[in-house]
């Protein structure tokens, strides 16, 4: 955890913020929930002077305070403290779903239904999603799957890593909305039409021998591996401490798998002119899922 560093915490409610804070509180970070925005500039003055790292959670609790946020994040940038936006976003129908099990209304909601609340908070939170410096698509995750995500984004983050999550994905079930790259590969054949490897995962060696070894794709991986580090360098330069690389297939079981999985491992460790490196892991999307 850096010193002198201020986390806003927003997003949809229902996504998860309240479990991204309570993990980041474990992590040692001091952590304020539905702060209105304009105390954040006191605040971010106040953890100067301590030397510490707060999160704040803002969302639209604060309804007329909300309006201030613009505001405030340009006070805290002007004063020349250290902050990121995290924004946690689900599907629509998974927030219907998590409100309806907890029998509690959205608080937008009104007389309405959930599903008109929910719309109008995605459209007052629309400008502060495109600005933020994390996006985290908590749909398919549960509570210690989230609660890991921000473990590997927030612990020890004053290394200076740049933390990759390569992330395979399937085309049919959608792009990942917290993808900060999308790779496309669907021009490698596709393992689902080998009888023998339908069944198999780009987990299994079989299938990972199958795609990494199909035409054109060692020179791929190798052209890609060196774009991605050209980027890498802007990304560390400009203070970027985390991306998500989306490498999809159709279905996100065979090819997406397999490239994932190569290119955590080439990106792994890779050390830049700074000092400062790549640290990369693999995760997959839609494994599991019926093709």
């Amino acid at each position: 955890m850096a010193s002198n560093e201020v986390v806003v915490i927003s997003g949809m409610s229902g996504a998860g913020r309240s479990t991204i804070a309570h993990a980041m509180e474990d992590l040692g970070w001091y952590v304020v929930d539905n702060l209105p925005p304009a105390l954040l500039p006191n605040l971010c003055e106040m953890a100067a002077k301590s030397a510490t790292s707060i999160a704040v959670v803002i969302d639209v609790r604060g309804r007329q305070f909300f309006d201030d946020l613009n505001r405030a994040l340009a006070d805290v940038a002007d004063s020349g403290i250290a902050r990121r936006v995290l924004f946690v976003d689900a599907a629509d129908d998974v927030l219907v779903r998590r409100f309806e099990a907890t029998r509690r209304p959205h608080p937008l909601q009104g007389n309405d239904r959930i599903v008109d609340g929910i719309a109008k908070e995605r459209e007052r939170l629309q400008e502060l999603r495109s600005i933020s410096d994390v996006v985290i698509d908590s749909s398919a995750l549960n509570i210690h799957q989230l609660e890991k995500k921000v473990s590997e984004l927030f612990a020890d983050s004053e290394t200076g890593d740049l933390r990759v999550t390569v992330l395979s994905f399937g085309y049919k079930y959608g792009i990942p909305v917290d993808a900060d790259l999308v790779m496309d590969c669907r021009f490698i054949p596709n393992p689902h039409w080998i009888p023998e490897l339908r069944p198999q995962t780009g987990l299994d060696p079989a299938v990972r021998a199958n795609v990494l070894e199909s035409e054109n794709v060692q020179d791929f991986l190798g052209k890609y591996q060196a774009l991605f580090e050209t980027m890498a360098t802007g990304f560390i330069r400009e203070n970027r401490k985390y991306l998500t690389l989306a490498v999809g297939c159709t279905g996100g079981k065979h090819r997406s798998v397999a490239i994932a999985e190569e290119l955590s491992l080439r990106l792994n460790g890779i050390v830049h002119g700074s000092g400062k490196k790549i640290s990369s892991h693999s995760a997959h999307r839609d494994l599991g899922r019926e093709i």
